[in-house]
This record gives structure tokens, sequence and C-alpha cells, in this order.
């Protein structure tokens, strides 16, 4: 049988005469033995691995279509009793050796591959660290613990693997134990934690409960307020999942004096957006607890002008978590009155309808709602609430707010926000004779809704 040529690294090089060129560098394509091939790629197989149907593949391939839901061999359509991977160290030597014969054509050896890490390899080291921290024997439990970090960093499916066995619940116990001391003294291994932790979290709730506590609350907020920027941004998007993970969290890490200035200072400081968005976010589960000293700190922190600021040249995903946490000052009178003391208010909301994000449109038109429309008790009418909101309906129907309002009804939004959007067009439909120009030009090519 002819076997197809198959170049080897990549494009082809040109040949040359051997008037041009000495006989030792004249360019070859080799031709790739089929067995040596993965059925999948067809590509030179780097980690040759057995199923239990006895067909060899390249391990990254059959992995991805195990995971992928496949549950039969790609070769033989059998259904796959289990899906263990055996490792083909014979066809694997003979790819290596294949590939020493040939490196004069400018192949190069595969390296022999790192053996992935087992799941009884993981619940061992988890008992490892638990059992460590328990004694307080920070030596031992920081060695078992950068051996988990070594398994991570060597692919992905070891990740996988690390996270599906128990290996945050672990950390996080470790974390609780050795929050409780000397902090000072064990800041250094504190930190490798929380900087696994941004990528394995606890998968079970003892293992939240952990982290939850208020020694490993101060931990955190410790961290939060340190000058190690990296060490700032671990510690964020760990508490971030936190406060996500149970209500109960988000009391007790709203209680705790301080931490609203340090998720304020990071979304000011703006250290990378990932820790900006996990600040928004942790600062929206913490406003939204029965605690309300979060949303008053919050209020005398400048959050409401902050977020706004945010809003004015930010990503998508950075412009709708601002927007939630607006929405959500704004359900106060106080976090109003903020609002319309920010000279760029009606124009930052009226801008993102029907530009961004259905969710970004949605909010917008919630807040400019709250803004001009709602009504309170601690109203009672005053002349300077109703001149803040005529002022603001004039405002916005200046910078096309009215005509973004027709649009939005005409392509469709949901019933509590439809409700919204028609009580704003009869309020601005009141002022539009008092306003001499109306901004017109609409950007019809950022409307997603059906």
């Amino acid at each position: 049988m002819t076997l197809p040529w198959w170049r080897i690294g990549g494009r082809s090089r040109p040949e040359r005469s051997s008037a041009d060129t000495p006989d030792s560098a004249v360019a070859v394509d080799v031709a790739v033995p089929i067995h040596f091939r993965c059925p999948i790629s067809l590509d030179l197989m780097k980690d040759p691995v057995a199923l239990c149907t006895g067909i060899t593949y390249d391990r990254e391939s059959i992995e991805r279509w195990i995971d992928s839901g496949k549950s039969t061999c790609p070769v033989t359509k059998r259904e796959l009793a289990d899906t263990e991977l055996i490792p083909n160290h014979a066809i694997r030597k003979m790819i290596q050796a294949w590939c020493v014969e040939n490196r004069s054509h400018g192949i190069e050896r595969i390296p022999t591959p790192r053996i992935p890490v087992m799941p009884y390899e993981v619940s061992e080291a988890c008992r490892g660290i638990v059992a460590a921290a328990a004694r307080g024997d920070g030596r031992r439990c920081g060695e078992v613990v950068a051996r988990v970090r070594a398994w991570g960093k060597e692919s992905e499916r070891n990740r996988r693997c690390v996270r599906e066995n128990g290996a945050g619940d672990a950390l996080a116990t470790a974390f609780e134990c050795f929050s409780r001391g000397l902090v000072e003294k064990h800041a250094g291994f504190l930190g490798e934690l929380l900087s696994l932790m941004t990528w394995v979290y606890p998968t079970c709730h003892d293992g939240w409960s952990r982290l939850g506590t208020a020694s490993s609350r101060d931990c955190i907020l410790r961290f939060l307020n340190s000058d190690d920027l990296t060490a700032r941004r671990n510690a964020v998007l760990v508490l971030k999942e936190i406060v996500s993970s149970d209500y109960r969290h988000r009391e007790s890490v709203a209680s705790a004096e301080g931490m609203m200035d340090a998720l304020v200072r990071i979304i000011k400081e703006q250290i990378c957006p990932a820790a900006t968005n996990a600040s928004l976010l942790s600062i929206y589960n913490l406003i939204g607890s029965s605690e309300t000293s979060s949303l008053t700190r919050s209020l005398e922190l400048g959050l409401v002008h902050v977020a706004l600021d945010l809003l004015v040249d930010s990503d998508k995903g950075t412009c709708e978590r601002a927007l939630a946490v607006l929405d959500l000052l704004c359900d106060s009178k106080e976090g109003r009155e903020l609002a319309y003391s920010h000279a760029l208010t009606m124009p930052i909301l009226v801008k993102k309808i029907l530009r961004v994000s259905n969710s970004a449109t949605d909010l917008s038109i919630s807040i400019l709602w709250k803004l001009l429309i709602r009504k309170d008790d601690q109203d009672n009418g005053h002349d300077e609430d109703h001149r803040r909101k005529r002022t603001g309906l004039i405002e916005a129907i200046q910078i096309g707010g009215f005509q973004k309002m027709l649009v939005l009804l005409q392509v469709g939004c949901r019933d509590g926000i439809k409700d919204k959007v028609r009580e704003l067009l009869k309020a601005m439909n009141l002022y539009k004779g008092e306003v001499d120009c109306i901004e017109s030009s609409l950007d019809l090519k950022y409307i997603k809704r059906g």
C-alpha cells in the first residue's frame, strides 16, 4: 500500500539543486509510518495511549473525544466498557527511535511524556494536606501543596483531575487552619494557597464554610490590603467565589470592617480586568445581603461615581457588572442623589441602551426609571426632586433617549422592562416641546434583540 506523504514541522522546504546546496543539506519529505499516526488527528503521536478496545490514539485527541461526551471507540465504534487510558510505551519508544533515525531530515525527537496524575494520587495528597494542617506542620503541608501545584502546571488534564478529586476542600481546610495562628509567620504559604484556589475551588459545603469563617475572612482582607498586586488579585478572586457560594458567607464578609474599602480601592486602581470584575461581583453580593452596612459604606466611599467613571470606557463584562452595582445603589435615595450629581450620568446610561448587550440595556433602563420616574415616601413631592427629574428627562431627550426607547419597544424587551420604557416615554413626551434640538443619530448595528 502506498502511504500518503506527511511533512513534518510545518511548511515544506523548497528543494535546491546539488549545484547550489551540498547533498547533506537537501530537504527531503519524510513519510510517517501509518501506525505512528493518531487515527483521529492523523498527526504523529506524541503521547500514545491505548483504549480498552486495543486501539492506540494520541492522548490529547482521545481525551478531547471522550470529554465531548462520546462513549465509543472512534475506530471500532464499540461501546467503551471504561475510559481508562493506558500508556503504550512500546509504540512511543518506536516513534522516538524513528525520530532519531530521521533527525537529519529535520525531525525532532518527541520527549517522553509525563504520566498524568491519577485520582488516587490527588486523594492521597488531599489527605496529606489535611493531616499536616491539623498538626500545624507548615513545612510538610507546603511540600504536598507544591506537588499539587506542579501537577496543575503540567497539563489541563491534570488540573481537571485535581479539581474533581477534592483538592479545593483540602486547600480550604489548610487555609482556615493556618489563618487562625500567626498570619505573618505563614504569610507566604497562605498566599500560595490563595493562588492555587483561584483555579481549584472547594466542591462541598464544608470547604466553603471553612473559607467563610472569621479567621479566613480576616486573612483574605489582609491580602486585599497588601502591597503585592498579585496577592490582592488572588484574594479578590477567591473572595468572589466565597460570597457567591452561600448568603451566610456574604453576611460574615460584609460585617468585616474595611472590606468594602479594600474592594472599592481595587476598582479605583484597576489592577487588572479580572480583579476589577471580581470586586464588582463581590460588592454586588455584599450590597444585596441583609447587612445594610455594606450599602452605607459603599455610598460613603463614592462608589456611585466610581461605577459611572468605570462605565465610560469598559468592556462588555465590566460594563454589565458596573451597571448591576449601580442599579442596586440607586435603590436608595442617597444613591440616586449621588447619581444626579454626576455630570455624565444621563449620557452614559442612554449610550449603553441597545449598544452593549441585552443585560446592559435592561439595567440602564432600570436605573433611568429609578432616577426619573420612581417615587418614594421620602420625596413627599419636594420641588427639588421634581426639578431633578425634569432636568434629567430633558437631558435624556436631548441625547437621543426618546428615540432609543421607541426602538426598544419595537425590537422587544422583557415585560418588566417594557413597562418601565413606556413610563419613561410618557414622561419624556411631556417635555419634548421644551427641547430645541434632539440628537437623532442611532447606530442600529448594535441592536441584538429578537
